[in-house]
């Protein structure tokens, strides 16, 4: 209850905060001390109700009814701690208090860059409504409320229902708070925009925006990254990115936020695009709340593997209501200003250096476009857009995009300076047409994957050189050049890990070796984890004389009754070889056992036991594998009731054209019964869905068990030049941090008469800041 008390306050001390500096910025300067000590009455309030959060959780208290949906008491201290923002009601807090954070930050900046009233009046708002959700969608509601007709008042629950599974990882430490962070700081870029239409101070807010712009595409590009090692290394998805909605929602706002970086630059350093940045900036923070909006809404349930579950009427209401007020807020003000604006727009050129970046932008807001289309479909459609259509989308866009990133540094500021490119852009030319020519003499002949490439090469050649040129003057100004260099490697990543990618299953027998791609596999058996818990199968990779082992994990979770696979890959400089479990199979005849077909719902005694075929659950690649011939796991859920005893078994086989089913035994907790899952069947007419389940005693069976072997069916990938994605991601959110820590090193002169609406000279600084973004 305390808690609760505790966002109320901060709530309300939100508002006097955001209504007292709105006053403060029109005319009642005597109302200042109020809106600062009602922020730090807001902010006290947040990191008081987030220190009992974390609190409840480490003590277990199971009454609420948040702790008990996402914690559990077996739980190790570091996965936790993670407890806090793994559900909607605590990824609210956790904003909230990143959010809190960054505005004792940005308070103090705009303090000293003499912004401070219209800056904070709107972003107070924004913790406001943010603060407003939390109260909806509160961690502290007891489980009572929650479940008012099946808990009694008072009751504590002995333990709760635990983390996911696919959650409990080291990762989970870091990708969410840093993902929630780069959202907290898109709201910066918002407010000070917005502030500046208010105020009509159209090109001196440039510089002060520009750092807080470079934190929040570092934060958000960061929390990306570590979202992709996560599934690629972890989730068994076999791949980085795989075009999921939710993942999308997050990926636009880094697009444009990008996007309005550099034109943020050309303003700074021509005076153009003033409308452009206005826009950028307002429609970021629209997009990551749209993006909160898809994920927390339970609105892509059915297309998004990250997708929450609803949050309720009143909760969606809210949620739509935010979007809409910073949208009408946002560009409602441009609108507003707009013949100001326009009055002070100037022609970017045709062939200057601010005309090829704003065509960059261009076509970085072009690839959002495409990506919001295919994320923004299932809402209005039940139909899904499948990866192939954001990838021939964009293939186009961003080969357009990698050539103007490089011709752009081949030309002048201000200056239409088309004479001598040729001349200047030769090298780069012709280093990449060579190193084309080479991919295309090893196997590539795909001619839009060439182009992609020879557009990735040439900005790559164009930014080394670029690099070594500012190195010789200022090292500490190459971030831009770094980041640069870092995207043209991504894109050659892509193309080698994700175009030329192969993939087979293959059945392992025990001590049997097996070539893969080049590799000899052996299977040399599996190890218990976990008190037995979990199985660590080790697989022996050989190649040229090197060995490596990896070890792949599967087990069956309680927390909802599913088989869970971890992959293992090992990985060089050219390539990754992965592998991922499948399912456990022995080399005995499993027709030794009686086989039963199970109509869906059906119960049947056996062995003294009641058998219920519950369901079916295919693995979330189970067409795509189907259709490309690779086979395909599915698992038959059952229900076992022995006596008072009740269990849920999940009993899985993998299925290829043209071979027998490759089924995984599963046996009672007491081993009475082993169940294989030998085939299904499906009526047209009637939809009604059967099973044929081999059941035996394994106590009372006469085969030999002792000349069986077990065998690991796994699905093995090849990833050529994965670890260039890796690299390039490194490069590019580092070059990022080596510009913004240049950038604040630079101070921007005294800032102009408020409310003059006399335009404003673009600002030239020391040293140049083009050379340390651009």
């Amino acid at each position: 209850m305390a808690a609760s008390i505790l966002v109320w306050i901060a709530f309300g001390a939100a508002l006097v905060s955001a209504f007292a500096y709105h006053q403060s910025a029109t005319k009642k300067r005597m109302l200042v001390p109020l809106a600062r000590r009602s922020f730090v009455v807001m902010a006290a309030g947040v990191v008081a109700a987030s220190i009992l959060l974390m609190m409840f959780i480490l003590r277990h208290q199971f009454e609420y009814s948040y702790i008990w949906n996402y914690s559990s008491r077996d739980l190790p201290l570091p996965l936790l701690l993670t407890t806090f923002w793994a559900g909607q009601e605590g990824s609210f807090m956790f904003w909230a208090l990143c959010s809190t954070i960054i505005g004792f930050g940005l308070l103090n900046f705009t303090r000293r860059k003499h912004i401070e009233y219209e800056t904070m009046a709107v972003y107070s708002l924004l913790q406001a409504f943010l603060l407003l959700l939390l109260l909806v969608k509160s961690p502290f509601r007891y489980i009572w409320d929650a479940f008012p007709d099946q808990v009694q008042v008072g009751f504590v629950p002995p333990d709760g229902k635990g983390l996911n599974p696919l959650l409990q990882n080291f990762w989970m430490i870091i990708h969410p708070p840093v993902l929630f962070i780069g959202f907290a700081a898109m709201g910066v870029p918002f407010a000070m925009a917005v502030a500046a239409l208010w105020k009509r101070s159209y090109n001196d807010w440039v510089i002060k925006a520009l750092p807080w712009t470079m934190f929040a595409a570092i934060a958000l590009g960061a929390g990306l990254m570590f979202g992709g090692y996560w599934a690629y290394g972890v989730l068994g998805w076999g791949g980085w990115w795989g075009w999921d909605p939710v993942e999308n929602s997050s990926l636009i706002p880094w697009i444009v936020v990008v996007a309005l970086l550099h034109t943020l630059l050309v303003q700074k350093k021509t005076g153009k695009l003033i409308r452009t940045n206005f826009i950028l900036a307002v429609l970021g923070f629209v997009l990551v709340i749209y993006s909160t909006f898809l994920t927390r809404s339970g609105i892509l349930g059915d297309a998004s593997v990250h997708s929450f579950v609803d949050p309720g009427a009143f909760a969606y209401a809210l949620l739509v209501l935010w979007m809409l007020t910073v949208t009408v807020l946002g560009f409602g003000m441009v609108l507003r200003r707009w013949k100001e604006l326009k009055a002070l727009g100037a022609p970017v050129g045709s062939f200057s250096r601010e005309s090829l970046i704003a065509l960059g932008s261009a076509a970085l807001g072009a690839s959002a476009l495409v990506i919001f289309f295919g994320t923004s479909l299932p809402i209005v459609s039940r139909s899904t857009i499948e990866p192939s259509f954001y990838d021939s989308m964009n293939l186009p866009i961003a080969a357009i995009m990698l050539l103007l990133l490089g011709i752009s540094l081949l030309v002048q500021w201000r200056v239409d300076s088309p004479a001598g490119l040729v001349r200047r852009s030769l090298r780069g030319i012709l280093i990449a047409l060579a190193a084309t020519a080479g991919l295309f003499a090893v196997g590539v002949r795909d001619l839009s994957m060439l182009a992609l490439a020879a557009a990735s090469l040439f900005a790559l050649v164009v930014n080394v050189e670029r690099l070594v040129a500012l190195a010789r003057v200022n090292p500490a100004g190459t971030g831009g050049a770094i980041a640069h260099i870092g995207l043209a490697l991504l894109f050659l990543g892509i193309i080698g890990s994700g175009r030329y990618g192969q993939k087979v299953t293959a059945s392992l027998p025990q001590n049997e070796p097996k070539e893969i791609f080049g590799y000899a596999v052996t299977y040399e058996g599996a190890q218990p984890f976990e008190n037995g818990t979990k199985y660590r199968f080790r697989v022996s990779v050989e190649r040229n004389g090197s060995t490596t082992t990896l070890s792949p994990v599967m087990f069956q979770s309680s927390y909802n009754n599913s088989l869970m696979r971890e992959p293992d890959y090992m990985s060089s400089l050219v390539r990754d070889f992965y592998l991922e479990p499948v399912a456990v199979e022995a080399t005995h005849d499993h027709a030794s056992g009686t086989v039963y077909e199970f109509p869906k719902g059906d119960v049947k005694e056996i062995e003294g036991k009641n058998i219920t075929f519950v369901r079916f659950e295919m693995n979330q690649h189970g067409n795509e594998s189907m259709v490309s011939g690779e086979g395909f796991s599915v698992s038959a859920v059952l229900e076992v009731r022995g006596g008072n005893k009740k269990e849920t078994l999940t009993a899985s086989t993998v299925f290829r054209q043209g071979q027998p089913p490759q089924p995984a035994p599963v046996r009672t907790r007491d081993g009475e019964l082993e169940i294989s899952f030998l085939g299904m069947n499906i009526d047209r007419d009637t939809r009604q869905s059967t099973v044929q389940l081999s059941i035996r005693n394994p106590k009372t069976d006469e085969h030999d068990h002792a000349q069986d072997r077990e065998v690991l069916v796994v699905e093995a990938s090849l990833k050529p030049f994965m670890n260039l994605v890796w690299i390039s991601a490194v490069l590019v959110l580092g070059g990022l941090a080596l510009a913004l820590s240049e950038t604040r090193k630079i101070s921007p002169p005294p800032s102009p008469k408020r409310n003059s609406m006399k335009r404003e000279p673009a600002v030239e600084q020391e040293p140049a800041m083009e050379e340390i973004v651009s």
